[in-house]
Formats: C-alpha cells, sequence, structure tokens
C-alpha cells in the first residue's frame, strides 16, 4: 500500500511540473509579444546626423544640442533608434552626407535643386521671421509699403522673401547690410537702423547675451514678414534612407498630434535652451 501511494505521488508531481512549465512557456510568449523587441527589423541602433550650428534650434553648446536636435533625438528615440548629432560647416555638413558619411542631414530649407540628391521629411521647424526695432522709435507695418523711405538692416547676402527683396531693388526702402545679428542689435541701439528681420527665436537668443542697455531696448513686431519651414534631409543614394525617412515622418506626426512637438518649441520660448537652463529643457 505504501508503495503504490508513493507512485501515485511521484505521477501527481511529474503531471504538475508538465502542466507548470508549459504555462511557463506560454505566459514568457506572451510576454516577449507585447514589449518591443530588442532586434527590431530594419531599425538601426544608431544614426549619425550632420547638422550646423545655428542657435538655440542646433548648437553643439546648448541643452540637448538645441530645441530642434532635442526634438529629432526623441523623435527617433520612440523607434528605439539613437542618434549621434557632428556640428560640422553647412556646406561640409551637405556634402558629406550625400558621401554616405551621415544617414542624415538636419535642418534645411526647401530648394528644389537639393532634391537631386534628398529626401525631405515632414516639415520639423516653422522659422518665423520679424522686424525688430527699439521702443524709442515706434516702428509699425502691415504690408511692404508701409516699409517706404526706411533704412532697414540686414544680412550680408541674405533674402528675405520675394516681395521684400523685389521692394529693396526698385528703392522702396534702403537696405545696410553686415555681417552678424549682433551688429544689427547694436546699431538699433544706437539708432543708426530703423529696423531690422531675423529668425524670432534665433533674434531673441542672441539678444539675450547682449549688454543690458542693448537688450532691455528692444522688441519686435508681432507680424511675421516671412515663415520659412525647415526639414530633415535624406540623401537618395543610400539604400536605407526612405525606411528611415518614413519613420521619422510617422513619428514626427504622432508628437504634432498629441501635443508634445509644441512643447518643446513653448519650453524655448520660457528659455530652456539657454545655455545656463538645462533643467528646463528635461522631461519633455
Amino acid at each position: 500500500m505504501h508503495v503504490m501511494l508513493s507512485a501515485k505521488l511521484r505521477y501527481r508531481i511529474y503531471i504538475a511540473s508538465f502542466l507548470l512549465m508549459a504555462f511557463t512557456s506560454h505566459y514568457t510568449h506572451a510576454i516577449e509579444a507585447i514589449q518591443p523587441s530588442s532586434k527590431a527589423p530594419n531599425h538601426h541602433a544608431t544614426l549619425n546626423i550632420s547638422t550646423g550650428e545655428w542657435p538655440p534650434f542646433l548648437s553643439e553648446s546648448l541643452p540637448h544640442k538645441g530645441v530642434v536636435a532635442h526634438l529629432i533625438t526623441d523623435i527617433f528615440a520612440q523607434a528605439n533608434i539613437k542618434v549621434n548629432f557632428t556640428f560640422l560647416p553647412w556646406p561640409r555638413a551637405y556634402h558629406d552626407t550625400i558621401n554616405d558619411k551621415y544617414a542624415a542631414t538636419a535642418v534645411w530649407m526647401f530648394e528644389q535643386q537639393r532634391t537631386e540628391d534628398y529626401f525631405y521629411s515632414e516639415p520639423v521647424l516653422n522659422e518665423r521671421f520679424v522686424f525688430f526695432y527699439h521702443k524709442q522709435r515706434p516702428f509699425d507695418w502691415q504690408n511692404i509699403n508701409d516699409l517706404k523711405g526706411l533704412l532697414l538692416g540686414g544680412g550680408l547676402a541674405y533674402s528675405y522673401g520675394k516681395d521684400f527683396d523685389k521692394a529693396a531693388d526698385e528703392g522702396l526702402f534702403d537696405m545696410s547690410r553686415v555681417s552678424t545679428t549682433e551688429q544689427n542689435f547694436k546699431r538699433l541701439a544706437m539708432g543708426r537702423i530703423d529696423a531690422f528681420a531675423e529668425e524670432q527665436s534665433v533674434g531673441y537668443h542672441i539678444l539675450a547675451g547682449q549688454k543690458p542697455t542693448i537688450k532691455n531696448g528692444i522688441v519686435h513686431h508681432p507680424r511675421p514678414l516671412l515663415i520659412n519651414k525647415s526639414f530633415v534631409m535624406f540623401p537618395k543614394n543610400n539604400p536605407r534612407s526612405e525606411q528611415r525617412l518614413e519613420i521619422f515622418n510617422q513619428q514626427l506626426l504622432k508628437f504634432k498630434q498629441n501635443g508634445r512637438y509644441q512643447a518643446y518649441f513653448d519650453a524655448l520660448d520660457n528659455g530652456a535652451y539657454q545655455p545656463t537652463n538645462s533643467a528646463l529643457a528635461t522631461n519633455l
């Protein structure tokens, strides 16, 4: 009787062990099915992207390398892709990426000629060019004709849009061009020009580094002169570019739909990407 009981116990233990192993195997496969695979097909662990200095959007010296670099990094992170940025002179960034040294280059305005070499992403950035002026010399404008007779500052060989360039060529207003935005701010402070156009975020980033006697007296007009869109470009000669472009565009769309995209630029407006405010740009 004792021998028969032990046999039954051994049999029951065997059956229980078998069932436990089967259940554990099924549960393990179920967990693996809902978790992101560490070996996702066609995804690469790291993308090297070329870029250039353009603070506060892109800069090696800023928190997260600037707001646009931060955004691009987080967009690819949603697809389990890590991004490394290499800062180069802009022409070199363009040509080195074509020559397969980088997976993409960021960010660029649209030019038809570039489509021979690159695929363009969906717009990553809206550049908003506005007129900066001094509080003591009120400035208002609603159309190009309102600029008649003014002396406007500008950058060397820079275009501010077809309508503006045409009016300048026809002498509707005078243009005085210099090589840097800092020079234009100083000329505004000294009353040597009436106004000058600059991308709004770029202008205020530069203005923040000026002396209080300069930055405290300068404001911008809310009406934009020009709105440009900028894009990530993926080289057409790389066979993986179309897939990477699709991944990026899909994730970018999600960011825009759920409001996360705007949070980066709200943080920018609140000073998060100034060199001393890195903590404000975290956890977006």
